[in-house]
């Protein structure tokens, strides 16, 4: 070999390593930062070529790919938009965002997941066109349907959360206002800019799921329930345990004064037991209940059924607080679910749901499976326990209290002709700002089959003269009466 023949094919081997050199960078080290640079186009057009799969629930698809003849391929669609805005969410690829179980299952409704890999890979063999799988929800689409008329014929903001008490099985998810998740699905930019500005400046918040998250309401005398349980739960109370029967008490080491809804005392008699307090929904034992527990005892106890504990269903709650170190004054505040606590709906139906449950709380979940492309099922979701928060006799106890609380007490808007009920309403403070309306509770109350919890804010439009019994509970009635066929 020549001395410009080696010269040459040492050139050439040197150009040649520095192309692989260069082209591995870019192909693994850098392959996804310039997936992701906003500039690169091509990729963003990529991802959408494929046929997403749909979202299920009751089984007919509320969301599903329709073809577009853009440079996206596909246009995503969505059945009672508003309705079922909290639980899809949207998918917008002129943003390249997406939110709910759009956003929670993306991969598998892409078809991007590791599950799906043989998938893609036989697809491409057989030059059959990608397609992503279906997710089938826990959902019920007539409970849906009857919490969102509930709340969307009277005009209320606030949010509706069902739970089957012994899977954790969402069967209704609803909030309001809610807004048309097709227009934020739309290729068309100006379009969809213009919306998402005008939704986010919205001072309602319907872009806001409720259900899960926001701005938390003070829970009020829900969380008596919480109360009620952690007393039973100590072994230091019962039922029918006794606290004085006043109309006023001063909070201790504070000057103020806390009363009972009516002003007066909690029915007649020096006396009154944790179970009229609760039939009654009276604050002033309950606050000196607290108290004599204490705010540890309270936590651990709410602790046990969800409090201070994000919960992925695949959405993401927001954690219901019970606060640390909490002092006398608000540890008493906290008896009737006032002061520093608040919660969610979702966390509210999970205390109905676990008393329901003979004491133990399930996970809640809103996926039940995930089926192919060839319709086989790829994937089932079976349901977990968080944990148990009361013994099952206690909890056979705590039903009996909340039954009363319908039949005899100031729950009877949730009344279901021939069926029992267990409930607790609740009427909470906002300072000067209206009430925001509970109810938690079950149906039936001997075999249970859905647990609810209701909020409706800004005092049902009656500013601080609402109630729970007389906004949220009928709320509460339809969607249990939904769920049981009635």
């Amino acid at each position: 070999m020549t001395k410009e023949l080696r010269r040459l094919s040492v050139v050439m081997l040197a150009m040649f390593l520095a192309l692989f050199v260069s082209t591995s960078i870019i192909q693994v080290v850098q392959a996804t930062t310039l997936a992701n640079t906003p500039g690169n186009t091509r990729a963003l057009y990529d991802s959408y070529e494929v046929q997403r799969g749909s979202i299920i629930a009751s089984g007919a698809a509320i969301a599903s790919s329709v073809p577009s003849n853009d440079v996206y391929s596909w246009q995503r669609q969505y059945v009672d938009a508003d309705m079922w805005a909290p639980v899809t969410g949207y998918l917008n690829p002129v943003l390249d965002s997406s939110t709910g179980i759009e956003r929670a299952a993306n991969d598998v409704l892409s078809g991007s997941d590791g599950s799906q890999l043989f998938s893609r890979i036989d697809r491409a063999i057989t030059g059959q066109a990608p397609r992503g799988s279906n997710v089938e929800l826990s959902l019920d689409a007539t409970a849906q349907r009857a919490a969102w008329d509930a709340l969307t014929q009277a005009g209320y903001q606030g949010s509706v959360v069902a739970i089957e008490p012994s899977t954790g099985r969402i069967l209704a998810m609803v909030t309001t206002p809610s807004y048309d998740t097709n227009q934020l699905a739309s290729h068309d930019t100006a379009a969809v800019d213009a919306i998402y500005k005008q939704l986010m400046a919205d001072p309602r918040q319907p872009m806001v799921n409720r259900a899960i998250g926001g701005n938390l309401n003070p829970p009020g005398s829900t969380f008596k329930l919480v109360v009620a349980s952690a007393a039973l739960a100590s072994g230091r109370y019962t039922p029918e345990s006794t606290f004085p029967n006043v109309a006023e008490y001063q909070l201790p080491q504070s000057t103020n004064i806390v009363r009972n809804a009516g002003g007066g005392t909690c029915g007649g008699g020096d006396t009154v037991t944790i179970a009229d307090a609760l039939r009654l929904s009276c604050n002033i034992p309950m606050a000196e209940l607290a108290v004599e527990l204490g705010d540890d005892a309270i936590r651990a106890e709410a602790e046990k059924y969800g409090f201070n504990t994000s919960f992925e269903m695949p959405l993401s709650s927001t954690a219901s607080v019970y606060p640390d170190s909490l002092d006398a004054p608000q540890t008493a505040l906290s008896g009737f679910g006032q002061g520093q606590v608040t919660a969610t709906p979702l966390q509210m139906a999970m205390v109905s749901a676990g008393i329901a449950n003979g004491g133990v709380v399930m996970n809640p979940r809103m996926i039940d499976r995930v089926i192919a492309p060839d319709l086989s099922v790829r994937e089932t979701n079976d349901s977990s326990e968080f944990g148990r928060a009361l013994d099952e006799g206690l909890a056979a106890e705590m039903v009996a209290m909340m039954t009363a609380n319908v039949q005899d007490g100031v729950a009877s808007n949730a009344t279901i002709d021939g069926v029992q009920v267990a409930g607790k309403t609740g009427t909470a403070e906002n300072g000067s700002r209206p009430y925001s309306l509970w109810f938690s509770g079950f149906a039936p109350a001997d075999d249970p089959q859905v647990a609810v919890a209701v909020v409706v804010e800004d005092g049902g439009g009656q500013g601080q003269n609402g109630s729970g019994n007389e906004i949220a509970a009928p709320i509460a009635k339809k969607v249990m009466e939904a769920v049981l066929g009635r």
